[in-house]
């Protein structure tokens, strides 16, 4: 293969993802005004319902437009050699590899902030805040993007550096080198990602003692499972939006709520949420997902082990002298169909997985209550209840609310 037909390889690939997802998403999009299921009737009076129409299609228009634009710049810069620029205005600064890399996906990744910035800001400030679910100041927002540049660049620079120091070292095991570096990292950020990344944005705050906490503590009791770290997150500081989550291991196990949720649900629907998360737990379903993520990651290190070496890579994005940073672009497009694949079967997985949750809260606490809890969530935050079957196939890691209610046989 010459690097004209894996330049136009790439392309193709790029193509053909924008052109299945904009597939996908109007055959979801073509379903917004069918009437909701019997089941679901008591989710939206018709008012809202109505609102939460308005709604799909407006995030619908501006996803449409958003992709669009996004895959012109994106072809504008393969088209008129963007990454052998960039390549030959870093290389001025630095003759280091690693300096090299660094500056060059640092300039990219600063680019491509700059350009999304304008569309975050829209969607926060004006489509979020039209349907009332926006609730973050201007000052929120910008040190949100800061501490988010920040973090990239401390810890996506130092992931890189040390990949590229692999490669340098032994460039033909540096993939598994590199594999063990980020499962390591992978494991320590389960382990310590709401003691150490979420206060940066959010304030945790133990549960205080109360009728719910104390329902909360009994059902853990109940079912055996040891919780001492219970918090709420001032989700509210950003969104109407409500969510709960399960993170850690061992002593470093806690259960997040959103103060949404707990303004939003009864005490019985937010032990059925917990009951629900509990079951992930139980179920071992994060185990299983953490092992199975550490596979896929020594999957993509092996291939790239196997490619980024090659001239082709770097001269078919208008780079003679090979480079690892280049081929590394190529290759990120070059993987994005088996990626596809691997994520496809991860949401496959984790609608399963979701089945088990909710039949472990269904047998230890209430099948009705999670239901209800489900329904107030979907409702509050306009979700779709008539999605497409081949986009939830593709897109969805949960199953949809009448999914769910069918299985839990709570219709």
């Amino acid at each position: 293969m010459s690097p004209d037909q894996l330049f136009y390889l790439i392309i193709g690939i790029i193509l053909l993802n924008f052109i299945v997802d904009k597939v996908l998403d109007k055959l979801n999009a073509n379903l917004f005004d069918q009437a909701i299921p019997e089941p679901l009737k008591d989710v939206y009076p018709p008012e809202k319902y109505q609102e939460a129409q308005r709604y799909k299609k407006t995030r619908h228009q501006f996803a449409t437009i958003r992709a669009s634009l996004s895959l012109i710049l994106t072809l504008v810069v393969f088209f008129l050699d963007g990454f052998a620029w960039l390549d030959t205005l870093v290389r001025q600064w630095s003759d280091h590899p690693i300096v090299i890399a660094l500056l060059f996906f640092g300039l990219l990744m600063a680019a491509n902030g700059i350009v999304n910035l304008p569309f975050s800001y829209y969607s926060t400030f004006v489509i979020e805040e039209r349907f009332g679910f926006n609730k973050a100041s201007l000052r929120t927002f910008i040190g949100d993007k800061i501490k988010g540049a920040f973090l990239g660049v401390l810890l996506g620079g130092g992931l890189l550096a040390g990949i590229m120091w692999f490669f340098l070292q032994d460039p033909a095991n540096f993939w598994l080198y590199a594999w063990g570096l980020v499962a390591a990292f992978s494991l320590f950020m389960t382990l310590f990602y709401s003691r150490l990344i979420v206060p940066l944005f959010n304030k945790q705050t133990p549960l205080e003692t109360s009728g719910l906490r104390t329902a909360i503590e009994d059902y853990a009791k109940k079912v055996g499972f040891e919780l001492n770290n219970i918090f709420v997150i001032d989700g509210s500081k950003r969104s109407t939006k409500a969510n709960a989550y399960f993170s850690g291991f061992g002593k470093e196990k806690r259960i997040t709520l959103y103060d949404t949720l707990i303004n939003d649900l009864s005490e019985e629907e937010v032990v059925a949420v917990l009951a629900h998360e509990v079951g992930h737990y139980k179920k071992k379903h994060v185990l299983i997902n953490v092992c199975l993520s550490i596979i896929t990651m020594g999957l993509t290190f092996w291939i790239l082990g196997l490619m980024v070496s090659s001239p082709l890579l770097s001269q078919a994005l208008g780079v003679q002298d090979p480079s690892f940073h280049i081929g590394l672009i190529a290759f990120g497009v070059l993987y994005a169909p088996l990626s596809e694949l691997t994520g496809l079967l991860m949401n496959i997985l984790s609608r399963k997985f979701e089945y088990q949750a909710d039949a472990y809260a269904k047998m230890t606490y209430s099948g009705t209550h999670l239901v209800g809890a489900l329904k107030k969530l979907s409702g509050n935050s306009m979700s779709n209840l008539t999605p497409h079957p081949a986009y939830v196939f593709v897109h969805y890691s949960h199953p949809t609310l009448l999914q769910r209610m069918t299985e839990l046989k709570e219709l």
